[in-house]
C-alpha cells in the first residue's frame, strides 16, 4: 500500500458576498478532488488545538500526524533543521521575515510581510549583509527562501512575545514588537538592522524599479529545537516530502523523510504543481509515502487575491491531486489524504483555528461511505457529521491503526 498527503496550504475559506455567497473552494473547478470526495470519506477535522495560534506549524504538525501538545516548541526551529542549522539544547531559533514598513499618519505599518514577495537571490544578499554587519557568536543570521529566514540566538531567551506579520498587513506595528523577557536585545538588533536595509544596494535597486524594499527584519516564531518521533519509527513508512518552504520541510526531516526539491517550486502562486507531482509519483517507486505541499492559496489569501486563490485551487486540482491520482493507478493498492493545514480567509488575510474539510480515499474502496457528498468544499464536508477533534488522527485513519 502506497500513501500519500496532498496539501493544499490555506484552502479553505467562508462564503464571500462577492462570489455570490460561496467560498473560493466552492467557485474553483475541482474535478479530481470532487471524484474523490465522492468515491471516499469527508468530513471536518481540527488541526489546530485549543490555546495554540492557527500557525502553519502547528496544523501541519496535525497533519503529518504529530500532536502538537506533545512535541510543538515553536515555528523556527522545525525550518532551521530544513536549513542544516543545528541548535543545541540552550539556543533560540526565530522566524526573519524581510519586511516592507511603511508610513501612514506618523505610525509605522506592515506595507507588506513578504517585501514584495523578494526573490531569493536578492534576500539572500541582504541576509549575508545583516550576518556580515551584525552576526556574533551570540547572534547568527541564516539566508532561506524568499522573505523567509533564520536568526539563532546561541543561549539565548524564548519567554517573549511576537507578532507573525502576515497577521497584521496594512495595520500600525505599534504594540506588535516583541515584548517581554529580553524583547530590548532584539529591538536593538532589528533597530540596527533598519539603519543597514535603509541603504542597502539590494533596496536601492529595488526602489528604482517601483519595488517594495526589504527596509526591516521581523522576528517572530521562536523556540528550541523538539524532540520527535520518525514515521519509520510510528508507523513503519519510509517516505518523502515536497516543498518549497523551509517549515513543512523541517517537519519532514524530525519525521525522518526525505527532502526532495522540485525545479521551480517557489512556494508563490507561479510554483511548479506538474513538477510536484512528477517528482512526488518518482518518490513512490521507492518509498511508502509521500507529502506534497503546495503553498499557493495560502499566499493568495494573505494577499488578498480572490481570483487568484481560485486558480491556485484549480491548478492544485489538476496538476497535482489529477496527476498524482492518475499516476498511482499502476503502482497497485493506494490512499490518500487531501486536505488544507487551516483556514485563510481572504476577507482577514490570515489564518483562523476552524476545522478544516478533507478527504481520505483508498484505491480498493475502503473509505466508501453511505453518506455520499456531489464534490469537495467546506459545506459538504460539514454535511456528512464526520468531524475529527484531534486532527493528528488524520494520519493514523490514513494508514489504518
Amino acid at each position: 500500500m502506497k500513501y500519500v498527503v496532498l496539501l493544499g496550504d490555506g484552502m479553505a475559506d467562508e462564503p464571500m458576498a462577492e462570489l455570490g455567497g460561496k467560498t473560493p473552494l466552492q467557485c474553483a473547478h475541482t474535478p479530481f478532488m470532487d471524484r474523490l470526495a465522492r468515491e471516499g470519506q469527508v468530513g471536518l477535522a481540527q488541526t489546530i488545538p485549543e490555546g495554540f495560534p492557527p500557525g502553519s506549524d502547528v496544523a501541519n504538525l496535525s497533519v503529518f500526524g504529530y500532536d502538537p501538545a506533545s512535541c510543538y516548541s515553536g515555528r523556527s526551529p522545525l525550518e532551521a533543521a530544513s536549513m542544516g542549522v543545528s541548535l543545541n539544547a540552550e539556543d533560540v531559533s526565530f522566524r526573519l521575515n524581510l519586511v516592507t514598513l511603511g508610513e501612514n499618519d506618523d505610525q509605522q505599518i506592515m506595507e507588506d510581510f513578504s517585501a514584495g514577495h523578494i526573490s531569493t537571490e536578492e534576500a539572500r544578499d541582504i541576509v549575508l549583509t545583516l550576518q556580515r554587519e551584525l552576526g556574533t557568536e551570540q547572534f547568527q543570521f541564516y539566508p532561506g527562501v524568499s522573505y523567509r529566514h533564520l536568526l539563532v540566538w546561541r543561549g539565548g531567551i524564548d519567554s517573549m512575545n511576537f507578532t507573525p506579520p502576515h497577521d497584521i498587513t496594512g495595520q500600525s506595528v505599534e504594540g506588535q514588537l516583541p515584548r517581554g523577557e529580553g524583547a530590548e536585545i532584539l529591538l536593538e538588533l532589528m533597530e540596527r538592522a533598519r539603519g543597514i536595509l535603509a541603504s542597502h544596494p539590494v533596496n536601492e535597486r529595488r526602489r528604482s524599479e517601483g519595488k517594495r524594499p526589504a527596509n526591516a527584519m521581523w522576528l517572530w516564531g521562536q523556540g528550541r529545537a523538539p524532540h520527535m518521533q520518525t514515521l519509520q519509527e510510528r508507523f513503519g513508512l519510509s517516505g518523502a516530502v515536497i516543498s518549497a518552504v523551509d517549515l513543512i520541510k523541517g517537519i519532514g526531516i524530525y519525521a525522518g523523510l526525505d527532502v526532495i526539491d522540485v525545479p521551480g517550486a517557489t512556494g508563490y502562486l507561479d510554483t511548479n504543481y506538474l513538477g510536484k507531482a512528477e517528482f512526488a509519483l518518482e518518490a513512490l517507486k521507492t518509498r511508502d509515502y509521500v507529502y506534497v505541499h503546495v503553498e499557493a492559496p495560502d499566499e493568495a489569501s494573505h494577499g488578498g487575491l480572490v481570483q487568484e486563490k481560485i486558480q491556485a485551487i484549480e491548478s492544485f486540482d489538476k496538476l497535482v491531486v489529477g496527476t498524482i491520482v492518475e499516476g498511482m493507478q499502476s503502482m497497485g493498492d493506494f490512499r490518500l489524504l487531501v486536505a488544507p493545514d487551516h483556514p485563510t480567509p481572504l476577507r482577514l488575510m490570515t489564518h483562523t483555528d476552524k476545522p478544516v474539510p478533507f478527504i481520505l480515499y483508498d484505491s480498493t474502496g475502503e473509505f466508501l461511505t453511505d453518506q455520499p457528498v456531489a464534490g469537495y468544499d467546506e459545506s459538504s464536508a460539514a454535511s456528512t457529521g464526520l468531524f475529527i477533534d484531534q486532527g493528528f488522527r488524520l494520519m493514523e485513519k490514513l494508514v489504518g491503526c
